[in-house]
Order: structure tokens, then sequence, then C-alpha cells
């Protein structure tokens, strides 16, 4: 079969191989972190904080950590404040000369902003972990012996540390994984979190269907999982599709200049239908606790109530509605703020590249820019479906909400992102070193170590 024939290619390359055992050696390291207790908790004791991590913010927050959230772990933050801090670093970019300046001077520029990010996530850290470690009894309703040691300053000083710590060496495991094993190391943390979640919720829901409750039973659970691949495959369409723009080179003559004429080479730029990826969700789901917050804000009133028992339901009619609308203005603005078209439009012209029919220079760039916002419109419309997809399988067919969050939403987006990231890395070993296993023609080259 040609899937054991490219297992077999990857174990051949040597590089490739240190690589992956490398990578896969890193992530066991973190879901190991994840089960590691905060000293002086008693881990039996910890059902509230489980419970009141199942539904909601919380249980998308919990998935993220691969459950570390649910658990007091170590590494109860996750790399979700690394991730915070890069957003803010490149949003403000936008504003900030010297940050401007940094993005202009390639590595030694990158290598500045990493440092910044960095000290960023210390500080979101420090603010996040206290928050934490004074919501585990009046929120979760942890009792009190489970704490061994008491909740003074002793424990408070030494979990934060602790926390801070955790998020910090997630943060190093990541980037380890990127320059050593095979790259995205910050999002494999994160899909290696989110899969970890896959099989207990999906035990949960079949064990509820099949409970002879009247709920479905063995059929339901197919369609749920024809459904879910359907919206798996969806997900994949809308990170791979592309508009291709048709660009043509100039020849170059003899004398070293450059001949326009149709004999020049054609190519294609590739625009992402969804150039944002992730973060429009990402963004919104960030907004999204303000209206509870204004809700508890304005009290026993009935707007307050109303506004509280709205947008606390994460499947609620109105909470998704918000959400799909937000999602819609953010990946506009956050392809406007990612794509440069005017620094597009300069690399083609410096290489000798036009697209036809279009004038180099600022014509070029408006007809990009154009066209990136007559794309970006269905891209983001299928974007918030996606992400509000959840809701819709919650209220259509009555499926538990751990597995309900794998079917659409940042979760699924991640999971799909990232594996087709990961095997266009392996792909791109293979093709430089061994063809055999991903082209139907081609000579076969001996594997290089």
């Amino acid at each position: 079969m040609k899937f054991i024939d490219t297992i077999k290619n990857i174990w051949k390359i040597t590089e490739l191989k240190d690589r992956i055992i490398l990578t896969l050696g890193l992530l066991l390291v973190y879901r190991f972190g994840a089960q590691v207790v905060l000293p002086g908790i008693d881990a039996s004791k910890l059902g509230g904080l489980a419970a009141g991590a199942q539904d909601g913010i919380l249980g998308i927050l919990n998935m993220f950590t691969g459950g570390a959230f649910a658990n007091a772990s170590v590494f109860a933050l996750g790399i979700m404040p690394y991730i915070s801090a890069s957003i803010v670093v490149q949003l403000m970019g936008i504003a900030i000369p010297y940050l401007q300046k940094l993005q202009k001077e390639g590595e030694s520029g990158r290598k500045k902003i990493n440092q910044i990010t960095r000290w960023l996530t210390i500080g979101i850290c420090l603010v996040q972990a206290p928050g934490y470690l004074a919501s585990l009894q009046p929120v979760f309703g942890i009792p009190s012996e489970a704490f061994l040691l008491g909740t003074g300053g002793l424990f408070y000083v030494s979990s934060i540390i602790i926390l801070v710590t955790g998020c910090i060496f997630a943060m190093w495991l990541g980037e380890k994984i990127t320059d050593k094993g095979i790259g995205n190391g910050i999002s494999l943390l994160i899909m290696v979190g989110i899969i970890a979640r896959l099989p207990q919720s999906f035990v949960q829901n079949a064990a509820s269907r099949l409970d002879g409750g009247g709920n479905g039973g063995l059929m339901m659970i197919l369609i749920e999982l024809v459904i879910w691949f359907v919206i798996i495959l969806a997900s994949v369409m809308l990170v791979m599709a592309v508009r291709k723009i048709m660009v043509q080179y100039a020849r170059r003559t003899a004398s070293g200049g450059y001949e326009r004429n149709v004999f020049g080479s054609r190519q294609f730029l590739p625009l992402k239908l969804n150039a944002s990826g992730v973060m429009p969700i990402i963004f919104a789901q960030a907004i999204m606790f303000v209206p509870s917050l204004i809700g508890k804000t304005f009290g026993s009133s009935d707007a307050g109530q109303w506004m509280q028992a709205q947008f606390s339901d994460i499947f609620g009619f109105w909470y998704n509605l918000v959400f799909a609308l937000l999602i819609i203005v953010f990946t506009y603005f956050y392809t406007a703020i990612t794509v440069p078209t005017n620094k597009m439009a300069d690399d083609l012209k410096r290489s000798g590249g036009f697209i036809p029919g279009i004038r180099p220079g600022t014509e070029t760039s408006e007809y990009l820019d154009r066209i990136m916002s007559q794309i970006t419109l269905p891209g983001s419309i299928f974007l918030a479906l996606i992400a509000v997809f959840p809701a819709i399988i919650v209220k259509l067919m009555d499926v538990q909400a751990g597995w309900a969050l794998f079917f659409g939403g940042t979760s699924l987006l991640i999971m799909v992102g990232v594996a087709i990231d990961t095997m266009q890395q392996v792909n791109s070993y293979l093709l430089n070193k061994h063809y055999d296993g991903l082209m139907k023609t081609g000579k076969n080259r001996k594997a290089v170590a």
C-alpha cells in the first residue's frame, strides 16, 4: 500500500526520523506534566473543578490545556498566555514604530520580537495564575480539606511560581519542537491537548446514547460520526481553498534585461480564502466574555439577568449570533493587517512579475486588495458557520457538550490546520530526499541521512 510505503520512506530518512522521535518525546513530556497536580492539593478532591470545567467557556479552556486546567496541574495555564502575548505583540506592531522597525530587520528583529513576546507571556501569567488559584475554592467549590498545606501566602507564592514556570516550560517545549522537531511546536502542543480530550468526550456521548433511555442508540452514533467527518472535510476545504491570480514573469534576455512578451513564464499567486486562520474565532471568544460581565454589573435588573442568561450559554442563540457576526468582522480586520497587498505588489514589480492587464505598482496593489475583499466575505461566512456548528448540533441532535465542541469551532480548525501543516512538513522532506510514496512517476533517489 502507498501509505505503508510512505511510512517506510519516512523511516529511511535519518534526519526526519530523529525529528519525529524528538517531537513525540517532547509531546509526551507535555502530556505527563498535564497530569502532575500542584503541590499542596489533594488530587482526589478535585471533582468540583473537573465538573465546572466541562461546559461553557471553561470547557474550551480545559480542552486547550488537554485537561490540565481541570487537574489543577502545573500546566494549568497551558500555552494560551503565550498565544495571547503573540497576538498582542502582533497587533501592537501596527501602531508602534519600534515594533514595525523590528519586523523589517529580518532574523535579528524576529529574535527581539520573540524576546518581547516571552516577557509579555510572563506578565500575563502573573495576572492569570493568582486569578486561577483564587477561583479554586469559591468558584469551583473545591473543599478546604483539599488544600493540604492551607491557602496561605506560602501556597499562593509557590503555586504562582510553579504555574508561571509551567507555562514558560511549555513555551520552551514548543520552541524546541519548532527548531529541532518537525515544526509548528506551539500549535502541536495545543492540538495534542485537544486530541487528548477527544476519546473521553466521545465515550461519554456514546454511553449516553446506549444507556437505553431512548437517545438514539448505535444509529445516532453512526450519524454523528458521518456528520463529524463531513465537517472535517469542510474544514479542510476552508483551510486549503485558494484563489489563484495568474502572474506572468518577463523573460530575461541574453543581455541581462527583461523582455515582456507572451513567452515569459506564467505562474500563479495563491490568495487564501481564509487568510486569517483561527484568529478571528480566538478574538471573538475573548470578547464574548464581555456581555456576561456587563450583565453581572447590572445585577438583578431584567437586562442584567437576560444578558447573564443568554451570554453564559455558549450553545444559546444570541451568544452564537453575536459570535458569528464578530467572527465575520474580525476576519476582515485580521486579513487586512496580515495580508500586505502593497508589499506583494512591490515584490512582484521587483522580480519582473506582473498580472496580465494590470499595471505594476499601485494598480496591482489595489487589484489584489479588491480580490482579497471579495474572497474574504464567503470565507468569513464559512468560518462563522463552522464556528457556531457545535451549537447547531447540540440543538438538533442533543449531543453532549464535550463531544459537540469537536464538531467545529477553534478546536476542529486547529486540529485540521496543524495536521495539514505537519503533513506538508513531512512531505517536504520526502520530496527533497526520497520520491517514493508521494509521486506516481519519477525516479527514486537514495535516501540521504
